[in-house]
């Protein structure tokens, strides 16, 4: 049996894991799980404590997309029966910044579809995010498609916080899950954004059809473009979709996946994100001993577990919301379903 506190030891000196070491964890026997989630908690808790942060998302433009991403309901290979409109009014931006604050968000992500946003939606963005900032104490992200690096400074002059653009899997992997666009371009958005100043949320898709060594080279892939911080999406096969008849992911393979990435950036905040409550289920809880970050209300075209529950479950595990640029007072659940990300 593996003493998984060798790897946490590991991962709290900064030192890499092998890929040997890496595959043991992708294929810890079922039976050792509890063990593996222990020792990726000792390295969570080292730098997050039983703190959780609360993001909340907007899908601000939905569907009608020209790129042909397997996985994604809103593509141009989707028959998906889904909602579809372009960007909304800018006062619906704001409302739903109040809604994610009330949520105890720490941070609202304003996610449209598209290969790349025109540049009358980056104005609008960014004069949303010019009046969220003065009304709301909360962070923003936006996933927009491939920026250039104008783009990306014009956000950045707005106040917006953070861009969110995923990897999504390995480079050897991403030309079986996408032809409009290379694992290269990816990279050169976030190195726009970077170059703008603004943070780097980057992350991936689990359940893809993808082998253990494309999720490894994946979780490496992202040490070298350091984000700060990593959403692990959890695919939920969308009818229509390319990937619909993708074997089903189970909750401990999740789970396992989950904690590779905290060995791999122990420092790093590290989301459960969309398609958790599909695919992890019951042991949903035990997600947060790796990870330190969940979304709440919901995803781009699926519904999520509302933010009351979400309060509840960290409430019961013993751990505490992260409260940085949180509302003062008046702060009630919102009721309407917020969406978000697969993107």
């Amino acid at each position: 049996m593996t003493d998984f506190t060798i790897l946490a030891d590991k991962a709290l000196r900064d030192e890499l894991l092998t890929r040997e070491e890496c595959l043991t964890v992708l294929q810890t026997p079922d039976t050792n799980l509890l063990e593996l989630l222990q020792a990726a908690f000792k390295v969570r808790e080292r730098h997050f404590g039983k703190t959780v942060r609360l993001q909340m998302l907007l899908n601000a433009k939905s569907g009608a997309c020209q790129e042909d991403c397997g996985y994604c309901s809103q593509s141009s290979v989707s028959t998906a029966p889904i909602e579809r409109y372009g960007l909304l009014p800018q006062d619906q931006m704001i409302t739903g910044a109040r809604r994610a604050a009330a949520a105890k968000a720490q941070r609202y992500c304003i996610v449209i579809s598209g290969r790349s946003p025109l540049d009358r939606e980056i104005a609008d963005i960014a004069s949303a995010v010019r009046s969220i900032k003065q009304e709301v104490p909360i962070q923003i992200c936006c996933s927009l498609g491939l920026l250039n690096e104008r783009q990306a400074k014009d956000l950045k002059a707005a106040g917006v916080d953070r861009i969110n653009h995923n990897l999504n899997t390995s480079e050897a992997y991403h030309a079986e899950i996408c032809s409009t666009h290379t694992f290269q371009d990816r990279l050169a958005t976030i190195r726009h954004a970077r170059t703008a100043g603004l943070e780097i949320c980057s992350g991936g898709i689990v359940g893809m059809g993808e082998g253990d060594e494309d999720l490894i080279d994946l979780a490496l892939a992202l040490r070298e473009v350091k984000p700060d911080s990593i959403p692990l999406n959890m695919l939920h096969p969308a009818s229509g979709t390319p990937l619909e008849h993708c074997t089903p992911l189970t909750p401990q393979r999740c789970l396992k996946a989950l904690c590779l990435f905290r060995f791999l950036h122990p420092r790093t905040e590290l989301r459960i994100a969309g398609g958790r409550e599909h695919n992890l289920r019951s042991l949903q809880p035990l997600a947060l001993y790796p990870a330190d970050s969940v979304f709440v209300n919901g995803y781009l075209t699926t519904p999520g577990q509302p933010a009351a529950e979400v309060w509840r479950m960290i409430e019961d595990l013993g751990f505490d919301i992260q409260v940085d640029a949180l509302p003062t007072q008046g702060a009630t659940p919102a009721t309407a379903p917020a969406v978000g990300l697969h993107s």
